[in-house]
């Protein structure tokens, strides 16, 4: 299945309500309004088995934190098809959350908020502010994989800027990883 493109910085944000896999944090079901912070809200699209994802780890934890210290909200979307990737099933996700995650991990089981949001790949990240519209899509830096070789701070600049009230430099580029894994 392929996904239209979605929505675009300047566009209202899709509201969701979707399961918890890690209800530690915000509870059983969370909401795109209970997400909101004072400052806005992070969406993040990604699941358990992506290298992408998993060389990103430490480094999206810290963007979950800076968030939460910047009074934005931050949410992880797994909208992948559990069936064929097994690694993305439930369990595994709950057994993820578990391993220190400071964010809510919601389950995305019709695959209708990725396709809401035209997400591509895993990780692929929204920056919303606080009236719900998308100010920045995209990934967190230029090499997801690997850390040392990362030269850019796309997401990390991008929160700067909307907090600091500025006009964002950076609104929108692609986003590396994973393609989301569709139902078949």
């Amino acid at each position: 299945m392929s996904t239209t493109t979605g929505i675009e910085p300047g566009d209202k944000a899709p509201d969701f309500k979707l399961k918890n896999a890690n209800p530690s944090i915000s509870g059983d079901l969370v909401s795109f309004s209970e997400s909101m912070g004072k400052n806005g809200l992070v969406v993040m699209f990604t699941c358990n088995h992506c290298p992408y994802v998993v060389g990103s780890e430490s480094r999206i934890e810290e963007m979950s934190l800076k968030a939460q210290n910047n009074n934005l909200g931050f949410v992880g979307i797994n909208s992948n098809d559990p069936i064929n990737y097994t690694t993305d099933s439930w369990d595994n996700m709950v057994k993820r959350a578990k391993s220190g995650m400071s964010y809510a991990y919601l389950v995305d089981d019709t695959q209708d908020i990725a396709q809401n949001y035209g997400a591509e790949r895993t990780p692929e990240f929204y920056l919303i502010n606080s009236s719900g519209i998308v100010v920045y899509r995209g990934r967190l830096d230029d090499s997801p994989r690997d850390p040392s070789h990362a030269t850019t701070s796309d997401l990390s600049n991008a929160i700067d800027e909307l907090i600091s009230g500025q006009s964002l430099s950076q609104t929108r580029n692609e986003s590396i990883g994973c393609s989301v894994k569709w139902k078949i």
